[in-house]
């Protein structure tokens, strides 16, 4: 398989941030990668695929998300969009802009939290981005830099007040979800480990000395899903992984992830995804490039 486009972007080591606002009928940049956090924009895109990680997307008139990780891999699709004009704004900061003791205040224990969640990738609902939207709409043409940078900073701040969504799955991106219990930590790990062989309920609770409904119950409410949701995603995160990195055909992959039938693998994998494992691993070849 090809490798990832690592871009190389034009934030230089004296800008707190970098913001282009630009408009296009089409994208063209490669499936890429890169080590500055990413704030990014879409308007009047209707159609076009968002792919960050594993999530296949199909967005609307707008879009706001947020990459805080510098392995995963995302690109915008052209899809089904027919726009003559979309606009793009784009926004990359380096992470250590707000590291240091800052992130530990008070004040911005809210963007700390969201900058660990953007680790997958997130996305934000349509009244966030009509919150910030008058701000970021003349971000780009702010004349004065330190105004522009308090500008970015009241994006953030709202933007991480706000209910986003996690974007790719934690066995894709190879990065750890929030800190959590102990006992969360090992059941999870517990998973990771043996995500290919059959995982019983009751086996899992004995993991942790406790019951099976109250493990169920508590599971629930430490992850917000349920424990076969958690598993499936988890399996299905390494299967995408593999149809990225791998050439082993759809079948190889479902037996070694875990799934026991193939027509039932591909019928999950297209409802949690949208696209089929073959058109998946598709998708993430073309937006290729050999580097």
């Amino acid at each position: 398989m090809s490798e990832v486009l690592e871009e190389i972007t034009p934030l230089s080591e004296k800008d707190c941030f970098h913001v282009v606002d630009r408009h296009k009928s089409e994208f063209t940049y490669p499936l890429h990668q890169h080590k500055e956090y990413e704030l990014n924009f879409v308007e009047n895109a209707a159609g076009v695929k968002r792919i960050v990680g594993d999530s296949v997307e199909e967005i609307g008139d707008y879009d706001l998300v947020l990459i805080c990780s510098e392995n995963l891999e995302h690109v915008w699709d052209n899809g089904r969009c027919e726009s003559p004009d979309i606009r793009e704004v784009t926004i990359q900061f380096s992470p250590d802009l707000l590291s240091g003791s800052l992130m530990t205040k008070n004040q911005f224990a809210s963007i700390g939290k969201m900058f660990r969640a953007a680790d997958h990738g997130i996305s934000f609902p349509m009244h966030a981005i009509m919150t910030v939207y008058p701000i970021l709409d003349g971000l780009a043409s702010e004349p004065e830099s330190f105004m522009r940078f308090l500008k970015f900073l009241k994006i953030l701040y709202d933007l991480s007040r706000s209910d986003y969504r996690i974007l790719a799955s934690s066995s894709f991106s190879h990065a750890e979800r929030n800190p959590e219990s102990r006992r969360v930590q090992k059941v999870k790990q517990f998973i990771n480990d043996h995500y290919t062989e059959p995982l019983r309920l009751d086996e899992l609770a004995r993991l942790v000395g406790m019951t099976p409904t109250s493990f169920s119950r508590f599971f629930k409410i430490r992850t917000g899903k349920s424990l076969s949701d958690y598993v499936l995603d988890i399996r299905l995160g390494f299967a995408a992984r593999s149809l990225v990195d791998t050439t082993r055909n759809v079948s190889e992959i479902c037996f070694e992830c875990g799934f026991n039938n193939l027509s039932n693998f591909n019928r999950i994998f297209k409802s949690r995804r949208g696209v089929t494992p073959k058109e998946f691993r598709a998708m993430y070849k073309k937006n290729k490039v050999v580097v």
